[in-house]
């Protein structure tokens, strides 16, 4: 959320960063002119107290009976105006919350202007892509031949966009959780947490989520409880109106959960195999930070996804994302896409965002910086490390064989109890 004193201070800047944005400016003037009744009742209201508060004593000092019942018929009548103001007052605020909870971050000066994805610049490549002396099959039908995705009976069972892992599929997706989780503990400095799969609304106004994207969630029918998008929401929201001591900072937790999307927006896209479903597994990071600290923490966080991808010697590529590709939240993101050769494409497999103080304030997730000092709006930041449909469809790619069969990347064989290697033989 924005900071609607800096809207007030400088709106030309707010301004700037939504053109930047390719974004309308007129929410500009809407909250001016919001914030400013609401200011106007506020000083009304305040005045109107005031004089409540001065007659009720004046009344108590009366002692003629008809000066008093003149001065109880004023007081009713100030407190009537104030009710009737109280009620304009809150839905002004009311208004003014919900239009800024609407309002977009602002883009990071760091970040390119460009209109969409097509312009995202890629800024770092690693590895060398394979070559095949036969024709490299995409995962879809790697998988389904070796019986390690079964797509018929997850459409049964659930409808499309569900599948069923069985045997060394299974296995290879606890591998990989497993084996991340420990990179990012013992390599990365993250601890771990183990959150809750559903939160309430407010835990997705929080980071960004709600109100605006509300039609891309699965919600209970009866309470209010949401599934998770991304593991992002439970462990940023663990800190929601707690106030965290400076020398406690920077705090990094990695996260392992199910992921539930509508995926609305994706509609008629990537329907084959099992890059784009209603439910996924994701190893998420998530870091706190002073506001001084976070795009250093940033490159920490792109660091430890690259590391993945480089441990299972994956090509990729980190493309920045331009502000026309920006997500609502961020102030600066990067994404990391790792090679999929059967599929002729590059996969999104973890973006790092920075969103400065903006999901904090959403939270009210603040900090002191010193023991006597005022409270302040620390910097969040999140990544995936890595989201585990892509991460596999590339191990599958890039280590199959002519014969259909494909290798474990060397760092898995020990999660995988010494298995090297997926075969019809031994797939289920």
């Amino acid at each position: 959320m924005l900071d609607i004193k800096l809207i007030r201070d400088k709106p030309e800047l707010i301004r700037a960063g939504l053109e930047r944005l390719f974004e309308p400016t007129d929410a500009v003037d809407e909250a001016l002119a919001l914030d400013e009744r609401r200011r106007a009742l506020l000083s009304e209201v305040e005045a109107l107290r005031a004089e409540r508060n001065a007659g009720s004593k004046a009344i108590g000092r009366t002692k003629d009976a008809e000066e008093r019942a003149a001065r109880i018929a004023e007081m009713k009548a100030v407190n009537e105006k104030i009710d009737g103001l109280e009620g304009d007052l809150n839905a002004t605020e009311t208004a003014l919350n919900e239009l800024l909870l609407r309002m977009p971050n602002m883009p990071h000066e760091s970040v390119p202007v460009a209109q969409d994805e097509a312009d995202n610049p890629t800024v770092k490549t690693w590895g060398e892509k394979r070559e095949f002396d036969f024709t490299p099959k995409p995962h879809w039908e790697l998988a389904e031949a070796l019986g390690i995705v079964d797509f018929e009976r997850g459409t049964k069972v659930s409808g499309s966009r569900f599948y069923i892992l069985k045997g060394l599929g299974a296995r290879l997706q606890r591998a990989l959780i497993q084996w991340m989780i420990d990179l990012h503990l013992d390599e990365h400095g993250f601890s771990e947490v183990y959150p809750p799969f559903m939160v309430r609304g407010q835990a997705l106004v929080g980071t960004g989520q709600l109100p605006k994207f509300g039609d891309n969630l699965y919600r209970d029918a009866e309470e209010d409880y949401y599934w998770i998008p991304t593991a992002e929401v439970p462990v940023t929201n663990m800190y929601a109106d707690e106030i965290i001591d400076a020398d406690q900072l920077p705090i990094r937790h990695v996260a392992y959960t199910p992921c539930f999307r509508r995926e609305k927006m994706s509609a008629g896209r990537d329907v084959r195999g099992i890059k784009r479903g209603h439910q996924f597994d994701k190893v998420e990071m998530v870091i706190f930070c002073e506001p001084d600290e976070s795009m250093n923490e940033l490159d920490k966080l792109l660091k430890a996804a690259e590391d993945v991808s480089e441990a299972l010697e994956i090509p990729y590529r980190r493309l920045q994302m331009v502000t026309g590709d920006l997500s609502f939240t961020a102030m600066v993101k990067y994404d990391v896409e790792m090679w999929a050769p059967g599929s002729d494409e590059y996969l999104e497999v973890s973006s790092c965002s920075n969103f400065g103080d903006f999901q904090a304030r959403r939270a009210n997730l603040r900090y002191r910086p010193a023991p006597d000092s005022k409270p302040d709006f620390v910097h969040t930041l999140n990544g995936s490390g890595l989201a585990l449909p892509r991460t596999m469809i590339a191990i599958m790619e890039n280590y199959q064989r002519e014969d259909g069969s494909f290798a474990i990347p060397p760092v898995l064989v020990p999660y995988m109890r010494g298995i090297d290697e997926v075969t019809p033989e031994n797939a289920l």
